[in-house]
């Protein structure tokens, strides 16, 4: 009976490999290492806006809508539960994305309103978190693009036969991806420019 049991469990594994169960495993990894990754940009992104609202609030103290809007759109984004199964769940993906599309834009326009105060784009501590929000938003790119190539081959193997079989075999379905409309938005982050900065002045008081 153990050399039956034996020989049973030998095709099992063969049966298994060759039906790519094992390669789902590891493009699931994939997938999972990706969007964690992702995540900690995003992270990263929302722990630089409320000192960069506040550098800006002293002196923009009248753009009281616009620092509201990026204040707002961080809470939305924070009440998110952005768990590894997120990643599953195609309709709270979606509100994921919506989320971080919304507060891609409220920087866009806050650094627009920035342009207005010269005496803001010459302070040095905003001048070094827009330089970290590029560099952030770059990272946020190039870890949603590692995301998609990770989703992509993830999902071609759901698909194709005959590895779709075992797809269904054991409910392994095609995962959410970032939009394409959301990729022309990411594709432009926040554009940093110090060329036109006048001489600093006397910060007002805080």
């Amino acid at each position: 009976m153990p050399k039956v049991w034996t020989a049973l469990l030998m095709l099992a594994a063969l049966l298994l490999g060759g039906c790519g169960y094992n390669q789902f495993q590891e493009q699931d990894e994939a997938v999972k290492a990706a969007w964690a990754e992702v995540l900690n940009q995003y992270q990263r992104r929302a722990d630089l806006i409320p000192n960069l609202v506040n550098t800006v609030k002293g002196y923009a103290q009248h753009e009281q809508q616009v620092l509201t809007e990026v204040t707002e759109a961080r809470a939305r984004v924070g009440s998110i539960q952005a768990t590894p199964e997120l990643v599953d769940d195609p309709e709270a993906f979606a509100r994921f994305q919506a989320a971080q599309s919304n507060l891609t834009s409220a920087l866009s326009r806050l650094l627009v309103v920035a342009e207005n105060y010269p005496q803001l784009k010459a302070d040095q501590n905003f001048r070094d978190l827009q330089a970290q929000l590029e560099g952030t938003e770059n990272r946020i790119a190039v870890a949603r693009n590692r995301y998609i190539q990770a989703v992509q081959a993830y999902n071609t193997l759901t698909r194709r036969f005959p590895t779709n079989l075992t797809a269904m075999l054991f409910g392994y379905k095609v995962k959410p991806n970032f939009s394409v409309e959301n990729e022309r938005e990411i594709a432009k982050p926040p554009v940093v420019d110090f060329g036109s900065a006048q001489p600093a002045a006397p910060a007002p008081a805080r």
